[in-house]
């Protein structure tokens, strides 16, 4: 856990936060700045700061199990994924995250 990051506070429950979904190692949030009608964000529990960083194969998938687990609780069949990974990819939080989002057409390339 890294003392100043938002995202360890919230996963570790030092900073109030209704789940989604949650289990041992992966929490799943809504986003408080939604790009789509429903925009969560699901986060491995340990400081992990960006994809390149991520080494554990069953995080890796428990990460992926976690996007199934909250949209099958939310109704949802059709959703987007994005991982931004530095800062020129966008990534604003330095703590893996993976962005779902829903309810709303989506185009391509993503403007």
């Amino acid at each position: 856990m890294s003392d100043n990051c938002i995202f360890c506070k919230i996963a570790n429950g030092q900073i109030p936060t209704d789940f989604v979904y949650e289990n041992k190692n992966v929490v799943v949030f809504r986003d408080i700045n939604p790009q789509a009608p429903v925009h969560l964000l699901v986060v491995p529990k340990v400081h992990i700061e960006t994809l390149n960083d991520l080494n554990d194969k069953e995080l890796s998938a428990e990460l992926f199990c976690a996007i199934k687990e909250a949209t099958k609780k939310l109704g949802i069949n059709e959703y987007r994924t994005v991982i931004n990974t530095g800062k020129t990819a966008g990534q604003e939080v330095f703590h893996l995250h993976i962005h779902v989002m829903a309810g709303r057409d989506f185009s391509w390339p993503a403007g």
